[in-house]
């Protein structure tokens, strides 16, 4: 498993009866996670602790129960990198901080590079992954369908003073936009994606990963240079396990250009103590040369 132990301004303190208390550079929270089954808190009285926490609606859906005045928008630090995070409706902060370790992967492979390279980020969220590849020189093209999630990722891109630097930011179907790209012709030297287990674009499409993701990862194809370099896919759902995802890559991506695929879970590490969050899995493949 791939755990982070450097994000500095994110900890969880305790896990039990399928909430995390969790520290978001002084911020504590309380929010579900289906991950954490076991009942016993190990740390009783950190839980009082808590600004503000997230209860589900029978119905769907939930709310947050401000304890403290929380402040809208807050931040934290990575390294030399800001995220802008606020409480939403469906009980994110809009940053996962278990994908630390793919920023570094990212922005590891791109200075090794040392050259122009042209990323493309799909299902970019609320672009910390775009923002890692601009902090690192490539230029970036961020789809997501929801403006929202766009306008919050130019959010992150101007707090971080990045706002000069090459990036796009598209609202649309992922599948489209690729498909419309290579009919353009244009070429990418990393592609990205964090592909949600059910969603809808910008038009209404409805998405399900099971039935959806091998024809994206398969039009991907099409995009990558001649000196393509990285494809990483993360996923979150637990119906498809990391031997699934490498299996996909032997499919599509190897096929194009034989590299380098390996695959791994994710996780959080939780302060003073042995136990790890488990957040989903990645996936990658990588150039033999690089």
């Amino acid at each position: 498993m791939r755990i982070v132990k450097d994000f500095k301004e994110y900890q969880i303190l305790d896990m039990a009866h399928g909430e995390k208390l969790e520290c978001w550079n002084k911020v504590i929270l309380i929010r579900p996670d289906p991950q954490i089954i076991w009942p016993d808190e190990t740390f009783k009285d950190l839980w009082k602790d808590a600004d503000a926490i997230y209860h589900r609606s029978k119905s769907g859906g939930g709310e947050w129960e401000e304890r403290k005045k929380v402040a809208n928008p807050f931040y934290v630090h990575y390294k030399d990198l800001t995220f802008c995070l606020k409480l939403m409706g469906f009980k994110h902060t809009g940053l996962f901080p278990e994908q630390a370790t793919n920023w570094n992967l990212l922005r590891e492979t791109i200075q090794k590079e040392n050259r122009p390279l042209k990323v493309l980020n799909l299902f970019a969220y609320t672009g910390a992954a775009s923002v890692a590849a601009l902090s690192a020189g490539a230029s970036v093209v961020h789809v997501d369908s929801s403006k929202g999630m766009a306008d919050w990722a130019k959010e992150n891109v101007k707090v971080n003073h990045l706002e000069e630097k090459p990036i796009r930011f598209i609202v649309d179907d992922c599948l489209k936009f690729v498909k419309r790209e290579i009919r353009r012709g244009n070429k990418y030297d990393i592609i990205l994606m964090d592909p949600p287990s059910f969603g809808r674009g910008s038009k209404k499409e409805v998405w399900t990963i099971e039935e959806d993701l091998y024809e994206l990862v398969s039009a991907c194809q099409e995009l990558m240079s001649d000196r393509f370099v990285l494809f990483l896919i993360n996923s979150y759902s637990t119906g498809l396990s990391k031997t699934v995802l490498e299996n996909l890559l032997k499919l599509t991506i190897n096929k194009k250009q034989e590299g380098k695929i390996s695959s791994d879970e994710i996780g959080l590490p939780m302060k003073n103590s042995s136990l790890v969050l488990p957040c989903g899995v990645t996936a990658m493949w990588q150039s033999k040369e690089s």
